[in-house]
């Protein structure tokens, strides 16, 4: 695991595709919606570029996400959480924005304890897909 700021980027031990679905089913059997899959590898194909695979998966629950966005809505930019799996060389990463970092950005600091179940679900996500 390794921190950038506000990143948190986990090796996977699996394939591209397989970490992919890991996370996907996942988060599915948590019953969260997946959102949207934004397939960075495929769009750079399209455009008759070459990009190794890179896919973003966005995901959440407006149970969770609304109260946030009712407190401050520039949150909004913000969500759904998401989880970005990219191919690097011989490895697969998996990465993430803390959302605990939120509550100094935007005045969402009486959610503390989503952030933190957010943050908590995020790196049980990650794991559960690397592994």
């Amino acid at each position: 695991m390794q921190n950038m700021s506000s990143l948190v980027v986990k090796r996977s031990t699996s394939s591209h595709s397989d970490t992919v679905r890991s996370l996907v089913e996942a988060i599915e059997l948590r019953g969260l919606t997946v959102f949207a899959r934004i397939d960075h590898a495929a769009a750079a194909r399209e455009a008759g570029l070459e990009l190794a695979e890179e896919e973003v998966v966005l995901f959440g629950s407006p149970r969770a996400g609304t109260p946030l966005m009712v407190s401050d809505r520039q949150i909004g930019i913000e969500l759904p959480l998401r989880i970005l799996v990219w191919r690097d060389g011989a490895d697969v990463l998996l990465a993430y924005n803390d959302p605990r970092n939120l509550s100094d950005e935007y005045e969402v600091a009486e959610y503390r304890s989503t952030l933190e179940q957010m943050a908590k679900l995020l790196e049980e996500l990650a794991s559960e897909a690397a592994s």
